[in-house]
Formats: structure tokens, sequence, C-alpha cells
């Protein structure tokens, strides 16, 4: 989800131990800022007529603090961080654990290099005093068991730095679930939708468009039976004869509208070939997918190209179609663009069902239709 933490790139080493020298400096403004404001607001946080304002002043404060740790989280460990309101209990608590790490850490920066100087004079001592080997070897045991400790206390405090940069600028794990929660329950309302417009569209064009030639077939047997000369019964029989047949092609493309066989016995590639032959407009194609892919993308995937061909050749007074389909990694990206007049309306049903159906798959569907074209669809389908 757009909306969590993302991985940040790993920062240069040097990067990153200049982001925690500093982060001790701005540890230490944290501390001057709570003895300040302690000292300015104590009494009127006290006081439960002034408490709401004092308590409001303190955390605008604390707020712009904050902002400088956001600053350095984000310049020396390039961290990315969404567009996310900490609340106030959240700010104060940031502010109070991150300056108590913070100052712990510069007293373990200073143990270290207070142990480096020592480290120094117990070098230069070997040389002009006589040591025993059993008390170079004390020595030698002493200070790297102090200064394992000490590597590792600066590396738990600079993970405790990054897991408070997330809990506060970040959506908690609260938020995270419920936003999930609130996905699938969208998406799931989003497919049964989609499913009850591809039943809709198929009933229309069994209607409008079978039925009725159905009709018109009996019409023209029923006056063949009728008819009085044998040219006569002859010529609406090659009439019925022609109707029967555009009632099979018909019917062909309804049930390739509602699932094209193709694709279980020649796969995406062929059942797309299949669109560029039966549109109306010259179609492009680019296919570049070595694997195989699961059978939800797939169906996905044509869906989209046929749909936005269709429409295409329907509405848009296009020339020409360009199709290209390609898999990056665990994704699918499927582009439909079109040389017509633009104006597409996203939220027209036809795109609507699209993205339904691709939004079931945690994928994302794009449409770019400015007035005097082109019209660019992008569907973006996951593929583990």
């Amino acid at each position: 989800m757009s909306d969590d933490v993302k991985e940040p790139v790993a920062a240069p080493f040097v990067l990153r131990v200049a982001g925690v020298l500093i982060g001790c400096l701005t540890a230490l403004l944290g501390l001057v800022y709570f003895v300040v404001a302690g000292a300015a607001l104590g009494a009127f946080l006290l006081w439960p007529r002034t408490r709401a304002r004092a308590h409001a002043l303190l955390v605008a404060g604390a707020r712009k603090v904050t902002v400088l740790e956001r600053w350095r989280r984000s310049v020396f460990f390039h961290d990315t961080f969404p567009d996310h309101r900490a609340t106030d209990q959240q700010i104060l608590r940031y502010l109070a654990a991150r300056t108590y790490s913070g100052l712990l850490c510069g007293i373990v920066v200073a143990l270290v290099d207070f142990g480096a100087v020592l480290a120094g004079i117990f070098a230069v001592s070997l040389i002009d005093t006589s040591m025993t080997w059993v008390d170079v070897l004390s020595q030698v045991v002493l200070g790297g068991t102090l200064l394992f400790l000490a590597v590792q206390g600066l590396r738990a405090l600079t993970d405790q730095d990054a897991r408070l940069a997330r809990e506060c600028f970040g959506p908690s794990e609260r938020e995270l679930l419920q936003r999930r929660i609130d996905e699938l329950a969208t998406s799931r309302a989003a497919v049964v939708q989609a499913v009850d417009v591809e039943r809709r569209r198929v009933e229309r064009d069994l209607h409008d468009g079978v039925q009725q030639r159905l009709v018109a077939l009996a019409m023209l047997l029923g006056r063949a039976r009728r008819g009085r000369t044998p040219e006569r019964a002859d010529a609406l029989l090659e009439q019925a004869h022609k109707e029967a047949q555009e009632v099979l092609t018909e019917l062909r493309e309804v049930a390739w509208r509602v699932y094209p066989t193709a694709l279980d016995s020649l796969g995406l590639r062929e059942a797309l070939g299949g669109v560029s032959e039966r549109c109306a407009l010259p179609v492009r194609m680019e296919y570049d997918v070595a694997e195989p892919l699961p059978s939800p993308v797939e169906t996905a995937a044509y869906f989209v190209v046929s749909e936005a061909v269709t429409n295409a050749a329907k509405h848009s007074a296009a020339e020409e179609v360009f199709v290209r389909v390609a898999r990056r990694g665990a994704t699918l990206t499927v582009l439909v663009r079109d040389t017509g007049v633009g104006g597409a309306d996203p939220a027209g049903s036809g795109l609507t069902g699209l993205r339904s159906r691709v939004a079931a798959l945690d994928g994302t569907l794009q449409v770019d239709s400015p007035l005097g074209g082109p019209t660019t669809i992008t569907a973006e389908l996951p593929c583990a």
C-alpha cells in the first residue's frame, strides 16, 4: 500500500554515522525544550482552566522539534515516510523517548571516544614500558569486551531510533490493518458490482442482439415454408442461412466477452491476437512475457485489452491502437493507447468495471485521456 512506510534505500555508512552524531545534538535540543517548556507551562498544565491551552502550546512546540527529527531521518538515513499526521500523544511520546535514547547514545559515543583515547595511550605505553604478555592480553581482552558492548549498544540505540520514527511518522499497525480491511471491503464490493455489470451486459447482448436475430431467423423460415413458388422459398432460405451465420458470429462474440476459451487452450498471447483480428482498427501488439502467468492475471489482462480496444473502435475515432503487455519482475504491465480524440470518462461503466476487476487482484488502473487525445490506459497487475 502506498501509505505504508517505504523500505529505505541503504544510505552510505559515513552518512549514517553523521546522522547518529547529529541525533545526539537534536536529543539535547529536545531536552532543552522539555526543560524550558516545563518551566514555562508547568503551572498552567496543572491548572484545569488553562490545561488545554498549555497542552496545545506544548504539543505545537514539540511538533516543530520533531520536524527536525523527520528531516534528519530522511536526509541521513534515506527514510521515506507517508503523508501521516501523528496524534498529540504520539508526538510527545516520540520526543520524550527520542530525547532519552539520543542522550544515551551520546553517552555511549563519548565512552567509545574515551576508549579510543585510552587505547592510543596504551599503544604508546607499550613502547616506553616493559609489560608482560599477561598484562597486555588482559588489557586487550578488557578493551575488546568494552568495545563490543559499546558497539552493540550503539546498534540497539540506532535500531530503536528507526523504530520510534516509524511508529510516529508512519501509520501504526492498527491503522495499517484497518486500511487493509477497508481496501478489502471496497474491493469485494467492487467485484460484486463488476460481476453484476457483466451479467447485465451479457443479458443485454443476448436480448438486443442474439434474440432479435433469432426472431428474424424464425420469421424468415416461416415465410419460406409458406412460399408459393420454389424460387421465393429458395431466396428466403438463403437469406435465413446468412442470418443464421450472423447469429452464430454474434453468439461467439458474446461467449468471448464472457470468457475466452483461448486463454485456457492457447494462452494470453493468442487470445490477444484474437482481439486484434476482430477489431475494426489496426492493432499493433507488443508482447514481452517470458514466464507463465497466473490464470486470474491472464484473465484480467485480457479483459483490459479487450474492453480498451473495443472502446477505441466504437468511440474514439482512432486510426490505430497500440497494445503492450510486458512483465517486469513480479508486475505485469498492460498499456493500451489509441490515436483518437480522447475525452474518455474514467467513471464510465466499462472503465469502472475494469478498475474493479484489476483492484480485485490488488492492481491499479490509470486512464489518461485529455481532449484531443491520445487515450492511454495502463494497468499494473501483481503476479506474485
